[in-house]
């Protein structure tokens, strides 16, 4: 089941005008294939639009509200600031949709301004002077091209399908050279491969679980780990790994089922774009990477791929990694347990069920995204939407926090429960797969059905919603409740009784394997993936993305004009109204108003020309109600000719005008003498 909307509602209220926000919006929901509807709060309204529940913020059913400051528009700036930091964490958990509070360019030093936007886009021409004097638009064209970039980003990440895995080859990914030819000790930590180990170790810190697929003899990476102790990355960081000389689709398919996660959680990086061509044709759901030639430009194309970004950061992301080794640990012990009753009754296992809190939603709603097999509906939240929740009396929402004498696996299940008028009703109830087949579950019904005594209820109402990943839920189900089963259009229904469930015991013997993953099939969600790798390659910089938004825009002309364009000047200025107005052609005599251009093109216009031709036109010549491709040109070409300001060239004009024609004979009369010399 996809995670994301089928529409990213972005509310945009700014200091400044932010409209020239909106091709970039444009642009990339093209290249994401997610469609994006973009809403602009009235000019400088911040506090208003935070405050008010009509606004475009309050009105954002799912998607992202973001707040745009400028340093210079704050008139007492700190106090200013402060005051718009207050409102917005204040309101933020009365929103549907997440907000983002950017502090955009300008900012003093010592300003709490947001580093990542200008660290991964950093640009240099990013002011405006033409725009803010005409349009209040401080910025250049390039700077909004990575402020909507950044912001984009950060929605996709909210939205977009996890992942949880990264699986690494070794030679000439993690390290320069080979190690079986080389020998362990003559492989290189270069500067790049040393950012590339860095760069997933925070990825580790972060959540994301490490793998190694690597064509290599196992003694020979493992003796490679153990002789560069300067590594950041060892041995120890690795969940899983398959290093033999098997295909890697295959290996890959056995880290999945060994970490029982799907393919579609798998991000594999590689060096050999062959290796990873097989991936791609094998596993079309795991997101394979190929490394650029260039080793140098190793470290951007990680900035770059925006599979790698993160929204947010819980406790349980920082823990994910030992969770998975307690649970390693458990499986190992379980197996080797000569008596299996006696094991599960020296397990010490332990949970603890409370009621949602505010400081736990970011990990809650993390789960509802995250979680697929043991999910009894697999009903996706943001935070604002259990904060919602929270605020019904008729729902009842809990997290269930396990551990045992293996470790604390953290916060890893969800129940929300619905009062009805005959039974409590299931809406959502998960478990990670990390804490399952040691009694958690029994556990967490025998839980519910106490509950549902306490209320007077004599049942639960259970639904299960069939996916292609919660077979694990399903069979629980069945073994636990089958005699309570019922069919149901979208799956079937369990009708517990509260007695049977407050007498459930967890039976050891009745521990099954975990269910097989489904085969691999091309699947529509990754056929609907972004192109990840495309991006990090070709769209990197926002010179790149600027010109990638221009040339959409701009097209191929569906006919030639009429005429061809009578100088260089119309040509370039051809090329300018195709891309404001999105037109694929423009004519000499079409007149800029009647293609469709309005007051905030016609700044962008003006800009556009001074950046071009480095010449100022004054408001009104834009703004002339026969302003003509055709005559654009002679202006700007007189104006370039002459080498005047604008002011210098209308002060020429009425000095010329106000003469009479004896004085206009006079000078030409003056002028012949000096012509016929010539």
């Amino acid at each position: 089941m996809d995670a994301s909307p089928s529409v990213i509602h972005l509310a945009i209220a700014a200091t400044f005008t932010a409209e020239p926000l909106a091709p970039v919006f444009d642009f990339w929901s093209r290249k994401l294939e997610t469609p994006f509807e973009v809403c602009f709060a009235p000019y400088n309204q911040v506090l208003q639009t935070l405050l008010d529940p009509a606004s475009v913020f309050g009105r954002n059913p799912r998607g992202l509200n973001v707040v745009l400051v400028r340093w210079a528009d704050l008139s007492n700036a700190e106090q200013q600031w402060t005051e718009i930091v207050d409102t917005a964490g204040r309101r933020a958990s009365q929103l549907s949709a997440p907000l983002l509070l950017l502090l955009t360019k300008g900012a003093p030093a010592q300003a709490p301004h947001d580093e990542k936007i200008e660290r991964i886009y950093p640009v240099k021409d990013w002011e405006s002077p033409e725009g803010e004097r005409l349009g209040r638009i401080p910025y250049s064209e390039l700077y909004f091209a990575a402020l909507g970039t950044g912001i984009v980003r950060d929605a996709h990440a909210r939205y977009r399908p996890p992942f949880k895995v990264i699986a690494l080859d070794c030679d000439n990914t993690l390290w320069s050279g080979i190690c079986g030819e080389d020998g362990p000790e003559g492989v290189l930590l270069d500067k790049p491969r040393r950012a590339l180990q860095q760069f997933m170790l925070t990825q580790r810190e972060a959540g994301m679980l490490l793998a190694i697929a690597s064509k290599n003899n196992e003694p020979d990476v493992v003796e490679t780990f153990e002789r560069h102790p300067e590594f950041p990355l060892s041995l120890n960081h690795f969940s899983g790994r398959r290093i033999d000389w098997e295909p890697k689709p295959a290996n890959l398919s056995a880290l999945a089922s060994s970490l029982g996660l799907g393919q579609d959680s798998f991000i594999f990086v590689d060096d050999n774009p062959r290796e990873c061509a097989e991936v791609r044709e094998a596993l079309p759901d795991v997101l394979a990477l190929t490394l650029p030639t260039d080793p140098a430009r190793i470290p951007q194309f990680l900035d770059h791929v925006w599979a790698f970004d993160h929204p947010s950061v819980t406790r349980e992301d920082h823990l994910r990694s030992a969770s998975y080794a307690q649970t390693q640990e458990f499986g190992s012990a379980a197996g080797k347990a000569a008596d299996l009753d006696e094991f599960y009754r020296t397990l010490e296992l332990r949970l603890d069920i409370r009621p949602l809190t505010t400081a736990s939603l970011a990990r809650a709603a993390q789960l509802t995204q995250r979680t697929n097999q043991f999910n009894f509906t697999t009903i996706r939240r943001t935070e604002a939407d259990l904060q919602a929740l929270m605020a019904s009396s008729r729902l009842h929402c809990h997290t269930v926090t396990v551990a045992d004498r293996f470790g604390d696996y953290g916060l890893t299940g969800l129940v929300i429960l619905e009062e009805g008028p005959d039974a409590l009703g299931v809406d959502t109830l998960l478990l990670s797969c990390r804490v399952l087949g040691r009694g958690v579950e029994h556990q967490l019904l025998r839980w519910l059905g106490n509950m549902a005594g306490r209320h007077g209820y004599v049942e639960v109402h259970v639904p299960l919603l069939f996916t292609a990943r919660n077979i694990p839920a399903r069979e629980f189900l069945e073994t636990v409740g089958g005699q309570f089963r019922a069919e149901h259009p979208a799956g079937i229904v369990f009708d517990l009784p509260v007695e049977y469930l407050e007498q459930l015991e967890f039976k050891p013997a009745q521990v099954r394997p975990p269910a097989a993953l489904p085969p691999p099939v091309r699947s529509t969600s990754a056929l609907r993936r972004p192109p990840y790798g495309r991006i990090a390659r070709d769209l990197a910089s926002p010179q790149q993305i600027l010109e990638a938004i221009r040339a959409e825009r701009r097209g191929s002309p569906d006919s030639p004009p009429a005429r061809p364009p009578a100088s260089e000047t119309e040509l370039a200025l051809a090329g300018i109204w195709r891309e404001l107005l999105r037109r694929p052609a423009v004519e000499p005599g079409d007149n800029f108003f009647d293609l469709g251009g309005h007051s905030l093109l016609a700044v962008l216009l003006l800009v556009r020309i001074k950046e071009s031709f480095g010449i100022e036109l004054p408001v009104d010549e834009v703004y002339s109600g026969d302003l003509t491709l055709e005559r654009l040109a002679q202006v700007v070409d007189g104006q370039r000719a002459a080498g005047l300001s604008p002011a210098e060239l209308h002060a020429l004009i009425a000095e010329i005008e106000a003469l009479s024609e004896e004085e206009v004979r006079a000078i030409l009369d003056r002028e012949e003498p000096a012509e016929e010399l010539r």
